[in-house]
């Protein structure tokens, strides 16, 4: 599947591809409504045409079965341009605003504008999903792209620069594919705005190198997001979700739960309800098709590192050769090695609590999650997880399902990332909202020009009058 195309952009060509951007303006390119519309029903049928080969790349890259790849990649991304599609007209208008009394007559209104070149850069976990999601909302609002595939799923960026090079003039979009010496290389040039997705680490190295231009980034990070249970009788399809949503992609997703807070009282009817599910979905998952591996080698070393014999509850069982891990539930405390990092694997540590109020407390000592978790038939519990949890996002009695709603926007807060994206976000944080003013001659204040003697007075008086 990698044999047709080179998976590594020569480093000379790099500077190249962004010299041949610059050699034209997205004014040309993308500017109208048609025009992108265009692209991105180009973008769609590309995605149809290529969906074989996408799963392909992404069972090759990760053991993605083909319908977590339809749900999570390949569906997504076709319901992102659809979304897009439906609005777009609306989210190009200008935006009239009032205007105050004291500068009538005159119309306010905002005005949507491109930001020019933008570069994305994607991880490996989904790898098409993180790297074309972005690309949808960038292009609906008028910008040239340049996108960076993850080297760790080089399947994957295989297709998505066929896709690339079939669809799009290299002018508007274009690939670079590589490693740490392409992307240093990206870094090192002029964008308009840097879309990164991936750990912390990088994020602060891509935002150092922004700042040299000034150039603004979203940094879509990720963290130990928690997932607590408490006040809770329906344990059963809890169970369902929590393991759904951590195992999912091998429990390699930015958003799975990371670790269990279960009020004191539910925990052995919950590890009991997981066990049962675990079998349940996967059987024995070393032969499941249903489950993922872990993404190399490196990455199952650093996983396997994270627990011992001891700690395992169920699970645990592993095999270096194929990568694999299988889902494991482990009993922790907020000292052991697991709960130092973001687990990104398919390893849950539950702790119990001693109750609601101190899971809150535990959260909130903790840096701000990219998602968090409550399992609860309690309607104040609910009502307080939701205000009171600083978070990217919040999904309450489910897993990960708010990343469905295109109406919601993703992204995280403090260490988990900062700026968001997905439907309307995606155009709004790939535009500049461009402040319109338009007088009319027809009425000037004479007050506001010199000579100021005598006009302080009524001045102050007019202006108390009109607000």
């Amino acid at each position: 599947m990698t044999d047709s195309i080179s998976i590594e952009t020569n480093l000379a060509l790099v500077s190249e591809i962004v010299t041949l951007q610059n050699s034209s303006s997205a004014a040309s390119l993308i500017s109208s409504y048609d025009q992108r519309v265009d692209a991105l029903k180009k973008l769609s049928k590309a995605i149809s045409t290529h969906s074989e080969a996408i799963a392909g790349a992404l069972f090759e890259d990760l053991g993605k079965n083909k319908l977590e790849a339809q749900i999570a990649e390949i569906g997504f991304v076709q319901n992102e341009i659809s979304h897009t599609l439906k609005s777009l007209k609306k989210w190009m208008k200008p935006k009239r605003v009032s205007s105050p009394w004291i500068l009538l007559p005159a119309r306010s209104f905002i005005v949507s504008n491109p930001l020019g070149k933008v570069l994305i850069i994607s991880p490996w976990n989904y790898p098409f999903q993180l790297l074309l999601s972005p690309l949808v909302g960038a292009l609906a609002a008028g910008n040239q792209v340049i996108l960076k595939p993850s080297e760790l799923a080089p399947a994957t960026a295989a297709v998505i620069t066929r896709i690339v090079r079939e669809t799009f003039d290299p002018r508007l979009v274009n690939v670079v594919n590589g490693g740490v010496e392409q992307t240093t290389k990206l870094l090192d040039q002029h964008f308009d705005h840097i879309f990164y997705t991936g750990n912390g680490h990088v994020g602060r190295i891509v935002m150092e190198k922004a700042a040299k231009n000034l150039t603004p980034v979203t940094l879509e990070l990720g963290g130990k997001s928690p997932c607590v249970v408490a006040g809770l009788t329906n344990l059963e399809v809890a169970a369902r979700r929590i393991a759904w949503g951590k195992w999912f992609n091998a429990g390699q997703t930015c958003v799975a739960p990371d670790y269990v807070l279960v009020e004191r009282g539910l925990k052995d009817k919950l590890l009991n309800e997981l066990n049962k599910v675990v079998k349940e979905f996967y059987g024995d998952a070393a032969s499941s098709p249903d489950y993922g591996k872990i993404i190399n080698l490196r990455h199952f070393n650093r996983l396997k590192g994270l627990y011992s014999k001891k700690d395992i509850i169920f699970g645990g069982n592993s095999d270096e050769a194929k990568c694999f891990i299988e889902p494991t539930v482990i009993s922790a405390d907020f000292d052991h090695p697991v709960m130092q990092e973001e687990i990104f694997g398919p390893i849950l540590p539950i702790i119990e609590t001693d109750s609601f109020d101190n899971a809150l407390k535990v959260i909130a000592r903790r840096d701000h999650p990219l998602a968090a978790y409550l399992f609860s038939d309690d309607q104040n519990m609910l009502d307080r997880f939701a205000k009171e949890v600083q978070a990217g996002g919040i999904c309450l009695n489910d897993c990960l399902m708010h990343l469905s709603n295109p109406d919601l926007p993703f992204g995280g807060v403090g260490e988990s990332g900062m700026g968001a994206y997905h439907g309307h976000t995606s155009f709004k944080i790939f535009s500049h909202q461009k402040s319109v003013l338009r007088r009319f001659f027809i009425f000037d204040l004479k007050l506001r020009y010199p000579p100021y003697s005598g006009k302080l007075a009524p001045l102050a008086w007019m202006m108390k009058w009109l607000s």
